[in-house]
């Protein structure tokens, strides 16, 4: 199911969600007041509650997916569905109600400013007010070390699923994506690519519902079995499909 809205804007909102039906009401309301101008999309990951019906209700498109492709295959759902609709600019939003709408206005006034491909709402740049788990943090540092050095350009925030892409990005992550960890291989890929990102501190708020899936010593787990794929994907053979992608793009 696709409910379709005629486009009104240039810029996107991607908002994946998987039983999110007590949270996404709320914060497409939340972005309609702070951002009017967007675009609202949300990608319904095989719901099995009311997520999808709760999304139609709030007069935004619906791409309502047959079953769960996890994060990483709604995200690219939602990826090329606003390619093929023609925006420069997507934001990504997670359903739970993390990413303050209010922050949208910072990434896209930063990629515009920056000339980025990527802008990524950092929580862990600036001062900090947004505090993990002992174990999580730690975690979280040893990815970021790691993925740092592979991407010779530190990134405090690997994990953020805040972010905004330009039009040139958004082709290549339309056809290529990750699914198993989609935010730390994605930022290894674009830059292995030559593509460039930029942090910008953000504030993140508690999940308004569901949990994270990523806590106590499965934290570190977690981060190291991301490190090891993050160097299986450094030895791979570059996909040459869409090396040039940056000039066929207008």
């Amino acid at each position: 199911m696709i409910e379709h809205q005629p486009k009104k804007s240039k810029i996107a909102v991607i908002i994946p969600a998987y039983n999110e039906e007590k949270s996404i009401g709320p914060l497409i309301d939340e972005i309609k007041k702070e951002v009017p101008f967007l675009d609202i999309i949300v990608i319904n990951d095989g719901s099995r509650d009311e997520t999808a019906s709760v999304a139609c209700s709030k007069n935004v498109v619906v791409l309502d997916l047959p079953c769960n492709l996890g994060v990483g295959g709604a995200v690219q759902a939602g990826f090329r569905y606003t390619y093929e609709r023609g925006y420069d600019l997507v934001v990504r939003v997670d359903g739970d109600g993390q990413h303050p709408p209010q922050e949208i206005p910072k990434l896209i006034k930063t990629i515009s400013k920056q000339g980025s491909d990527l802008v990524i709402g950092s929580r862990y740049v600036g001062k900090r007010s947004y505090e993990n788990t002992t174990l999580r943090s730690i975690g979280i540092k040893l990815l970021s070390f790691f993925l740092s050095l592979i991407c010779r350009n530190w990134v405090t925030d690997p994990t953020s699923g805040f972010w905004i892409i330009n039009r040139k990005l958004l082709y290549y992550f339309a056809n290529e994506y990750p699914a198993e960890y989609p935010e730390p291989e994605a930022i290894a890929l674009l830059h292995r690519h030559g593509y460039n990102c930029h942090e910008v501190p953000v504030r993140f708020r508690l999940r308004t519902s569901g949990k994270s899936t990523i806590h106590g010593f499965g934290a570190i787990y977690y981060m190291i079995k991301v490190s090891l794929a993050l160097a299986v994907d450094r030895i791979r053979p570059i996909n040459r499909r869409f090396e040039k992608a940056r000039l066929r793009i207008i």
